[in-house]
């Protein structure tokens, strides 16, 4: 596997992945993994969930994702849209939940970062 130096925004990662496309779709899951939470939300429909995606990229990220080999903040291996991007990601999640729903599995208990530090006082802050 090739080394990726993957940059969007204010956030980079330095990555071993097969190829460059997938090395930026492990930036959005590293990105998103906080908001993993809400494909297990039966109170949410589709839209909501599609929307709260968007809204937290927008936020959070730029529009493209730069993949180097070379160094950060280059795009000799490829330069990917965000939109998409998302957009496979979210199929992903969505495929994922009905998979754990279809196998009669519990909802994942996926808990933001504060919760679990406020749950546990012996976790660094």
């Amino acid at each position: 596997m090739s080394k990726y130096y993957v940059v969007c925004g204010s956030h980079s990662l330095l990555i071993e992945a097969p190829s460059a496309e997938l090395a930026a779709m492990r930036l959005m899951d590293e990105t998103m993994a906080a908001h993993v939470w809400i494909y297990d939300d039966a109170g949410l429909s589709e839209q909501d969930r599609r929307d709260h995606v968007i809204l937290e990229a927008l936020l959070h990220l730029g529009t493209s994702v730069l993949v180097s080999q070379r160094g950060f903040g280059r795009c000799d291996a490829g330069q990917f849209g965000v939109p998409e991007l998302l957009e496979q990601w979210h199929r992903l999640m969505t495929g994922i939940s009905r998979l754990f729903v279809a196998a009669g599995l519990a909802p994942r208990r996926v808990m933001p970062e504060v919760a679990v530090q406020a749950s546990n006082p012996k976790l660094p802050r």
